[in-house]
């Protein structure tokens, strides 16, 4: 996730996935400086402790499913501040295993102690793909979603942790996760098209200032610095918390993830065509919103007691730090109620940074009568 109503129960995001980036092809000491150094810091971590959904959802699925921790091993990738691993003893769990990649898991140890655990909650500071443990766990526990959902690429780690540490009959906390894509309208498109205009705006006064009083012709640069400015104001993906009367279509599922099964391969190119209906008297097609829901289930051989669910979707009731990601038009498109979207998603890994992801998104809308408005393809940054 992005910056601060950022990112992830507490540092589950520290999760390493600095094997994973390797392979990659990035330099583990950049990835650890651009990504994992900003979960080393309390203030990081006590904003993704005060997420309520979040910590309601881990919350209630580990107490309330108490069978899949009493007298278990259990793993915790990218323990942060450790509160998940201490919620794992004191629901009776054997032996806890609590990795975290940053000087975190001093903290962490820390409040193990505090909390009469280190008996039990054993804190390993180092990467989930370099560290060794004695024996296979039942359990992996881990909050790994970033930015609708895969943004920060943590999910790898978490597989790492999987195949080489839980045991076939193990469980996966979360169990299952999936994405969602619905069309919105927003007044931010106009915001960020008048943001985009006055960067503009401002370049050909810099552009006049500098020839009149430096000699220097700078025009030459017009074109790459709009372009440049294009993809900060127009192509970026915003974070957003939207209420449910912005959605003015249909959701459709973009993905849906069996954690149990699911590879990397999985998740490095997802694609998918789906459907959406407007469900909103004549209105505008401002954009799209993304987001998820993961689900605690257990597995088929001992599933959940109380099955959870943790979803990031619109509410007038509540919000959460990863709210959700909107793709805007420029310009809106006019759309009336019975219209049919037929979209095509595509989502990859940034090849400058595996943590950042790149969408394109192309829709073709027909009108009831039958009529198709002239399609549309964008390419969309979510960093």
């Amino acid at each position: 996730m992005s910056s601060s109503a950022t990112n992830g129960v507490a540092g589950d995001h520290t999760t390493t996935a600095i094997n994973a980036a390797a392979a990659a092809g990035v330099d583990k000491g950049v990835d650890f400086a651009n990504y994992f150094c900003t979960y080393a810091f309390l203030y990081h971590q006590k904003e993704m402790l005060c997420d309520r959904v979040r910590m309601d959802a881990y919350y209630n699925a580990v107490f309330q499913n108490k069978h899949h921790f009493n007298g278990k091993t259990v793993l915790d990738v990218g323990t942060g501040s450790g509160i998940l691993a201490i919620w794992a003893g004191q629901a009776g769990a054997r032996k806890v295993y609590a990795v975290e990649a940053t000087k975190m898991s001093e903290h962490a140890r820390a409040l193990v102690k505090a909390n009469n655990l280190q008996g039990v909650v054993e804190v390993i500071e180092g990467s989930i793909e370099d560290i060794t443990l004695p024996e296979k766990v039942d359990v992996i526990i881990s909050e790994w979603m970033g930015y609708f959902l895969l943004r920060e690429s943590m999910f790898d780690s978490v597989i790492c942790a999987r195949d080489r540490w839980l045991k076939p009959t193990g469980s996966m906390y979360p169990s299952h996760a999936r994405m969602w894509l619905a069309p919105i309208r927003s007044g931010l498109g106009d915001q960020k098209m008048n943001d985009y205009e006055g960067s503009m705006d401002d370049w050909f006064y810099f552009l006049d200032e500098t020839k009149t009083y430096y000699g220097v012709d700078m025009s030459a640069l017009t074109k790459p610095f709009s372009e440049e400015q294009k993809k900060y104001y127009l192509q970026t993906s915003l974070w957003n918390n939207l209420h449910p009367n912005q959605l003015i279509g249909s959701a459709a599922m973009i993905k849906e993830i069996d954690c149990s099964t699911a590879t990397v391969n999985d998740i490095l190119d997802v694609r998918a065509s789906m459907s959406s209906l407007i469900t909103t008297e004549e209105t505008r097609l401002c954009g799209f919103a993304g987001w998820f829901d993961v689900h605690f289930r257990g597995s088929k051989e001992n599933p959940a007691q109380h099955e959870i669910e943790l979803t990031t979707a619109p509410s007038e009731d509540y919000s959460t730090h990863w709210g959700q990601q909107v793709f805007l038009l420029h310009p809106s498109i006019h759309v009336s109620e019975g219209d049919n979207l037929a979209i095509n998603f595509s989502m990859t890994r940034s090849k400058e940074n595996h943590r950042l992801m790149e969408v394109e998104l192309s829709c073709e809308i027909k009108q009831p009568s039958g009529r198709l408005l002239p399609p549309f393809r964008k390419k969309f940054y979510i960093e």
